[in-house]
């Protein structure tokens, strides 16, 4: 669903109408840890997997076991939840096919990775950083504007330098962050 506009109407175009996926859906989708491994798993495979597969593998989450450990009531708890419940939620809104006892991921999934991206727990927000660097960088061209910076020694465009510089690495390190704590690129789903 969009957003309400005047009177009540939905506002067309928001990425969450285009996929027939509320924001709201999305967390509740996501707040099911069985989705979540199943999509996670989905998403490393990379192609159709057999709800068999998927299930042992979603099972091997939840108990913190190997596969190869996994009892054969714990696999059929796990299978059926799948098959029942999950699967067909995750179908009907088109994030995965569910067919002929094969999932796979469609391309709704990628409107869905905003969502899916993890923050580690001891870094600080990256909107908090950036306004950081600005602010010193903002701090910087004051500096030289009211010449309080030694522009003889050191030439004027050296700093507008180091300032770009900064935000480039920064910029940087935070996209491989980012790819790194992707969702599907992590050995196990939260």
């Amino acid at each position: 669903m969009g957003k309400t506009g005047v009177g009540g109407l939905l506002e067309r175009g928001s990425p969450e109408e285009e996929a027939g996926i509320s924001k709201d859906e999305v967390f509740d989708l996501m707040s099911n840890h069985r989705r979540r491994y199943a999509i996670h798993h989905c998403k490393q495979v990379d192609g159709p997997v057999s709800l068999s597969d998927l299930a042992e593998q979603v099972a091997a989450w939840e108990k913190d076991k190997e596969i190869s450990e996994l009892r054969s009531a714990e696999r059929k708890t796990v299978y059926t939840s799948l098959q029942q419940t999950h699967l067909p939620r995750l179908d009907r809104v088109g994030i995965v096919t569910y067919e002929n006892g094969e999932v796979e991921l469609t391309d709704q999934i990628e409107r869905l990775d905003i969502y899916l991206d993890v923050v580690p727990e001891n870094s600080i927000p990256w909107g908090v950083y950036y306004l950081g660097l600005s602010l010193l960088s903002s701090l910087v061209i004051v500096g030289l504007w009211a010449g309080v910076l030694p522009t003889e020694a050191i030439p004027t465009l050296v700093y507008p330098t180091i300032i770009i510089a900064a935000f480039a690495v920064s910029a940087t390190y935070h996209t491989l962050t980012n790819r790194r704590y992707r969702f599907e690129n992590l050995d196990e789903p939260l």
